[in-house]
């Protein structure tokens, strides 16, 4: 086997130690390892060699590497000449060379070139020993570029994006979490998460729980930039995996809903500074939320109130429900009269009016109404009509009185013709 590999100007006294050398070599399949002297002739040719050029040792063996490989100069990482150079000087070379087949076709081989030295410390050859690192650098490459790619879509983002280790440390960040927060992203990374909120403890509540239950979706802190201006955010989060199913750490999104949160606020200061009675109904008639002037008429809390039956609060549940089912059929009502019974039994005269309310698609939400107190205005409008009885009854004794006193008046004024009737019957002087 030895004679297969070795020219008989590298055989020499020591046969025994050249044949378990060569045995060594030649059994050696993943590396290529090639022998030549300073000339560049091939002296030594391994099965691994044999595998990756596909050349036949004694095909090569003899004769002048560069003959065989057909190594262009234009692909190498230097000339052989000064690579050989450096290996004498620095007694190694390591390097990547543009290699060529049997075949003609081309890899990339990873490549080790160390001197062979006589036993006088002469140098009289190379040693080189090399591996096809094509795919390798292949997949290097796809892993940068899906790298870049995956870097480019998180920075891309206007939402702040965070990853966290199991033990709460922040490991990566985009732009927008440096906006946000104020500090560098060589600052950010490897601090604890929860340091940048207004409430640390629920910040590594929201991480801790993600760990546990693999997600969290709107989950509501609020960021405090170095400056003390403050973010509200909801968190939606996951964990993500390597290839085994590991969990390396948690995935973080944050949407600022600080321009949301004051709309809502404004809303409801607008919803509370109203006196009378709002709520909102789900299509299930549920109410879904209430102002203060509901809580009075009702004498419930806000917190019991949302999630019951808006109709259970009124003297005639069934035409309130027939009520709120309208303004879905209809889309609205207008001063639709109903009574609001108290906790207490008071009891409170409204009139309803009432819309639908939609998303940005269009699609109907819920009912918003409105209920004007009339307990005044019908109380007011019995006092009147009351008052108005009155004075009807008044008015009709007065006919009557009316009546009987002109009766009285006429019949006076017939007894009078009657007598000055009789008066003209008797003659004059003469006693009637």
């Amino acid at each position: 086997m030895a004679t297969k590999l070795f020219d008989s100007a590298i055989v020499g006294t020591t046969e025994q130690a050249l044949d378990f050398i060569g045995n060594i070599l030649e059994s050696s399949t993943e590396y290529s390892v090639i022998g030549k002297d300073l000339t560049g002739k091939i002296l030594l040719w391994n099965e691994g060699a044999r595998r990756l050029y596909g050349y036949e040792p004694e095909e090569v063996v003899g004769k002048a590497n560069s003959s065989i490989l057909h190594i262009p100069e234009d692909v190498q990482a230097g000339k052989p000449e000064e690579i050989m150079a450096t290996a004498l000087r620095d007694g190694k070379w390591e390097g990547t060379l543009s290699r060529r087949r049997k075949n003609n076709s081309r890899f990339t081989a990873r490549v080790v070139i160390t001197p062979r030295r006589d036993s006088t410390d002469k140098a009289i050859g190379f040693l080189l020993m090399s591996k096809d690192v094509s795919a390798e650098i292949r997949l290097t490459e796809e892993l940068k570029a899906t790298q870049f790619y995956a870097r480019s879509l998180i920075e891309a983002s206007l939402d702040p994006l965070v990853t966290i280790s199991p033990e709460g440390k922040i490991t990566d960040v985009n732009a927008a979490s440096v906006q946000v927060t104020g500090i560098e992203r060589e600052q950010l990374i490897g601090r604890d998460f929860s340091d940048y909120f207004t409430e640390p403890e629920k910040a590594r509540e929201g991480y801790q729980r993600v760990f546990a239950e693999g997600f969290v979706t709107d989950y509501p802190l609020t960021i405090r930039h170095k400056d003390g201006r403050l973010t509200d955010v909801l968190y939606n989060a996951s964990v993500y995996k390597d290839d085994r199913g590991e969990v390396l750490g948690v995935f973080a999104a944050a949407r600022d809903v600080s321009a949301q949160k004051q709309a809502s606020q404004y809303a409801r200061s607008l919803i509370e500074a109203s006196l009378d009675p709002l709520v909102t109904i789900s299509p299930e008639g549920k109410i879904t939320d209430v102002n203060e002037g509901s809580i009075k008429v009702t004498g419930v809390s806000r917190e019991k109130l949302i999630g019951t039956d808006f109709s259970d609060y009124f003297t005639e549940p069934k035409k309130a429900r027939e009520g709120y089912q309208r303004v879905f059929a209809e889309g609205f009502v207008t001063d639709y009269p109903l009574t609001i019974r108290h906790k207490a039994d008071r009891l409170t005269d409204v009139l309803y009016n009432a819309s639908v309310y939609k998303n940005d698609r269009g699609e109907v939400l819920g009912v918003f109404a409105a209920a004007r107190d009339v307990s005044a205005q019908k109380k007011a409008e019995a006092e009147v009509a009351e008052q108005r009885s009155r004075e009807l009854d008044r008015l009709a004794e007065l006919e009557r009185f009316q009546k009987l006193t002109v009766g009285r008046e006429l019949k006076m004024i017939e007894l009078k013709k009657e007598i000055a009737e009789l008066h003209k019957l008797v003659p004059e002087g003469q006693a009637v």
